[in-house]
């Protein structure tokens, strides 16, 4: 493996069949990004419009990954998808979106980067669920969760950490030299219960490397996530629950309606 670039970062999203998140996302990228970086999508085996958009973009570096034969879409795809985004990076930083991310900060890739500037033995920045809304909102969500109470109140051990905290891959920015080093894997541990990036995140912290955990709210200043969109615009291949799938619509048209959101949706020159 070839020496990494410095000072660059390598953006690696997953798409699948979601052409309409997936363009917003890339605009996004090429309107608000100015750190150094280069886009690299990984198409889940699509076979649609989406990846017949890709493929007309000049900019970034497509990578076509074959459906497994037993599990073809949901997490373990993400997963994979994203180690195979992390095998094929070349530079200093990578970086995971979800393609119903879309950013709406100037120089946001520049400012998330900083944090590894202040901490050269930095290994990891990002957040964990990211929501739209008032800080409030989410704080009340948090006080009203009585699962989530009763979970930490278990007196049951948890082994694999599926209860621990970690820094979810909507938007996360890693080493990769760290994660070469460590022989680290997005897909780690997931047939055990725990998604895309998660046992990824736990290794890093348990093997004593420093890790930066934002506040939803602060990540929420860099960019918008259409939470389970990829689902609710695939229900015939995921399970996704009627409350759920509104919740996603209400976000959606919330979205829809916001300026960054009309202006990145009519200009078609980012894609060139």
């Amino acid at each position: 493996m070839s020496a990494l670039q410095p000072d660059k970062a390598t953006i690696g999203i997953i798409n699948y069949k979601t052409l309409d998140y997936t363009r917003l996302c890339l605009r996004s990228i090429r309107k608000f990004t100015r750190y150094p970086c280069e886009v690299l999508v990984v198409d889940n085996d699509s076979r649609d419009a989406s990846l017949d958009y890709l493929r007309s973009l000049p900019w970034i570096r497509l990578l076509q990954r074959p459906a497994d034969t037993d599990r073809a879409v949901g997490g373990y795809a993400h997963a994979a998808a994203l180690d195979l985004a992390l095998e094929n990076c070349r530079t200093e930083f990578f970086v995971s979106l979800h393609s119903d991310v879309f950013l709406w900060k100037e120089d946001w890739l520049g400012e998330l980067v900083g944090y590894f500037r202040q901490d050269p033995g930095l290994a990891c920045v990002g957040s964990g669920k990211i929501e739209l809304g008032a800080p409030w909102r989410q704080w009340l969500k948090k006080a009203v969760d009585l699962r989530g109470l009763a979970r930490r109140l278990q007196r049951t051990p948890d082994p694999l950490g599926i209860r621990r905290y970690y820094n979810r891959t909507i938007c996360c920015l890693y080493r990769t030299d760290i994660l070469r080093r460590e022989r680290l894997s997005f897909a780690m541990d997931y047939d055990r219960g725990l998604t895309a990036g998660q046992k990824l995140y736990l290794e890093l912290v348990d093997r004593g490397y420093r890790t930066v955990e934002l506040p939803p709210n602060v990540m929420g200043r860099y960019l918008v996530h259409l939470a389970h969109a990829t689902q609710a615009l695939n229900l015939d291949e995921f399970r996704l629950a009627r409350k759920t799938v509104r919740k996603c619509e209400r976000l959606v048209a919330q979205v829809q309606a916001m300026p960054v959101f009309q202006d990145l949706l009519a200009d078609t020159s980012l894609d060139r």
